[in-house]
């Protein structure tokens, strides 16, 4: 009955929607239904849900060229507990290194991320509680008791916008990832191998992800997770228990026999069990002497029944609930015998382990799991998987280089079985001087074991060297064309055209000026008549002594001028610049030069050192430090010269704030850029 009115009501709002009058017939009454009185049981479920949803602002890692390259993504997320726990997708949370959590009233919380689950794509946030607050709370429906055509409401922050609702009916109740679209992958793990899916048409976009799936009584029966043109969202009962044991556990304990299993073939006409495709080597299964063709009857006394896809999660979801390291009995069938094989499972451990950076090394590196090691064909999991190489680092550069997918497994004779022995390696191999070092490297590529030498090290920025001190016409000029001595009646005419007579210079001393056509240097005539020739005024005056008086001959509104000129020493070039390279922001920036004065027309006054590179997907870049900027503070230090900046990241470093505030000029504005580090992640 409850269901029946439910859906009537959804029918009257979206005809209502379309401006139809409409009528119920009640037992035997007729009652006119206006508009607001529909659209109240929609309000009531919003109302109980919205002020417990939040837009989850997060900034992840993604692997390659030997870097950890962090980005900006958002997705969805709504509280569970008046603590500040937090249910959303492992895709959107289970990676972050930086989390922050809006509200519908705009409030804004950072947050830790408490657990993650690839296998069933949902994480558990907590928000950063120091006042002890409680928080709204969005209750859990029973999602078994949900049906085809129930009207539900997708709930989240869909693009990063504003939180936002949309409407539409349950379609199927148990949808599964079709064969031929392969499987739904998170970090090595299959999704569908637990999820069915709630398939429902309302709108979701990227940003709905691990927001709510809401019933008309503003219950959570869903997380919403993909679009295949229909939202698909992870049952919320499952959802509701994966989310318990992270709070609990920080992690999802599950049993694993190792045994991989199909539905049944269509020609196989017995009416209960499972297909065994076949024991993985070196498992329970292996060792309680499963075989391929086996049919699974009965799971610790659980009948199993998986004739179609739909049906395999159920006997997943089964298994892994056994009692890790208890034995339990599987019924099988084996060409028409019935055998009890008894099976002791072990806890299931993740496909794909962490990733790490070594800037040292120039690499992105994980541990090795069980099913790597089996997939590799290796004999057990010691060695650093490398996932990426950085081109020209210490790996790259060896010869032979390392690559992607190589198992370093030996350093100077040292075993290497974890990223933990390497990082401990590293650290005493550069306790005494951060300067590269030489080390035998031993790797491993498919079955063949190679060494190779590493200089491993951060290589610190090279004094590039002084140009050669050189004498300098403080003017900019362009080559006086051919063409344009045409138009200027005197096609004979050759030599340079002054664009600008720098500011407080020995040119602007003498009287030189913009528009001056300079013929000759003391008695050389110049003879520059295309772009090509742009080097001959330059390339004269180099041939003088710095504080050098010249005269400059000069064409000025058809009269000819001398003008004495003392040459000034070259300013520096950028290229000549002292440098400062930081790794944990990982930004470079250099002193400012003369030009860079001259181009915008900054005072003499004006301090601050100017960014030279910002890596994409640095901390740095996720502040919108740009390239060109001009930094004149970072934090309340003046900066002055790179000495500055090197020795205030360093005590920065040291200190490990949760923000260091930049001060920059660029162009004409000036703004503070706040850089928010995880140094945990560093």
């Amino acid at each position: 009955m409850k269901k029946t009115l439910i859906t009537k009501v959804f029918l009257l709002i979206f005809m209502g929607l379309c401006g139809l009058s409409l009528q119920v017939v009640a037992e035997s009454n007729v009652q006119s239904l206006q508009r607001e009185e529909v659209i109240t049981p929609i309000q009531r479920a919003v109302e109980a849900v919205k002020p417990a949803l939040v837009r989850i602002h997060v900034v992840e890692p993604y692997y390659r060229e030997g870097r950890e390259i962090k980005f900006e993504a958002s997705g969805s997320g709504v509280v569970i507990r008046e603590d500040g726990y937090i249910i959303t997708n492992h895709h959107v949370a289970g990676h972050a290194r930086l989390l922050k959590c809006i509200f519908a009233d705009k409030e804004e919380f950072e947050a830790d991320l408490v657990g993650t689950d690839p296998l069933t794509d949902i994480a558990v946030i907590k928000i950063r509680n120091h006042a002890d607050l409680k928080f709204p709370v969005a209750q859990f429906g029973d999602s078994s008791q949900v049906v085809v055509g129930e009207p539900v409401m997708a709930m989240g922050s869909p693009r990063a916008l504003s939180q936002s609702v949309t409407l539409g009916i349950i379609s199927n109740t148990e949808m599964t990832m079709p064969e031929r679209m392969g499987s739904l992958q998170l970090d090595g793990e299959d999704v569908g191998a637990l999820v069915r899916w709630l398939a429902h048409d309302a709108e979701i976009h990227p940003g709905n992800s691990g927001g709510p799936l809401v019933n008309m009584q503003g219950e959570i029966i869903g997380i919403n997770e993909i679009k295949m043109g229909l939202g698909g969202a992870i049952p919320g009962n499952l959802a509701r228990k994966v989310s318990e044991e992270l709070i609990e556990r920080g992690q999802v304990r599950r049993a694993w026999i190792g045994i991989e299993v199909q539905p049944r073939l269509k020609s196989d006409e017995r009416s209960t069990g499972v297909l065994v495709s076949g024991p993985l080597k070196d498992t329970p299964a292996e060792l309680a002497e499963f075989q391929q063709g086996d049919l699974i009857l009965e799971v610790a006394g659980n009948p199993i029944d998986v004739r179609f896809p739909e049906q395999l999660p159920d006997f997943n979801l089964l298994v892994s609930a056994l009692p890790v390291d208890e034995e339990a009995e599987f019924l099988v069938d084996r060409n028409g015998e019935h055998l009890t094989l008894r099976v002791t499972p072990k806890e299931r451990e993740r496909v794909e382990p962490r990733q790490y950076e070594i800037k040292e090394w120039g690499i992105t590196v994980r541990d090795l799991s069980f099913m790597n090691a089996l997939e590799m064909k290796r004999d057990n999991t010691d060695g650093v998987l490398v996932t990426s190489v950085r081109p020209g680092g210490p790996v790259g550069a060896a010869k032979p280089p390392i690559n992607s997918q190589d198992v370093i497994v030996e350093a100077n004779g040292v075993p290497i079985a974890s990223v933990h022995q390497l990082h401990e390696f590293t650290e005493e191999l550069l306790q005494d001087s951060r300067d590269p070092q030489p080390v035998l490297t031993t790797y491993e590529r498919k079955f063949d074991r190679f060494i190779t030498v590493a200089r491993v090290g951060i290589t610190e920025l090279q004094d590039p060297g002084l140009e050669v001190k050189r004498a300098w016409l403080p003017v900019e000029t362009q080559v006086l064309t051919s063409d344009i001595a045409e138009l200027l009646s005197d096609n004979s005419l050759t030599g340079f055209r002054v664009t600008q007579v720098y500011m407080r210079s020995t040119a602007e001393e003498a009287g030189l000026q913009t528009g001056d056509i300079i013929v000759k240097v003391d008695d050389t005539p110049l003879t520059a008549s295309a772009p090509e020739h742009y080097e001959e005024l330059p390339a004269l005056i180099r041939q003088y002594r710095s504080g050098a008086v010249v005269d400059i001959e000069i064409l000025r509104d058809a009269e000819t001028l001398t003008i004495p000129v003392t040459l000034e020493t070259a300013p520096k070039l950028a290229r000549e610049m002292s440098k400062y390279q930081d790794e944990n922001f990982e930004f470079t920036v250099r002193d400012v030069t003369f030009f860079d004065r001259a181009g915008e027309q900054w005072e003499h006054e004006q301090h601050g050192v100017m960014v030279e590179q910002v890596r994409p997907g640095s901390w740095a870049a996720l502040a919108r430090l740009s390239v060109g900027d001009l930094v004149t503070q970072i934090d309340t230090q003046k900066i002055v010269s790179v000495n500055d900046v090197e020795s205030i990241m360093q005590e920065i470093a040291n200190n490990r704030p949760d923000s260091v505030v930049f001060s920059i000029k660029r162009g004409v504005r000036s703004l503070f850029i706040e850089l928010e580090p995880k140094w945990d992640a560093m």
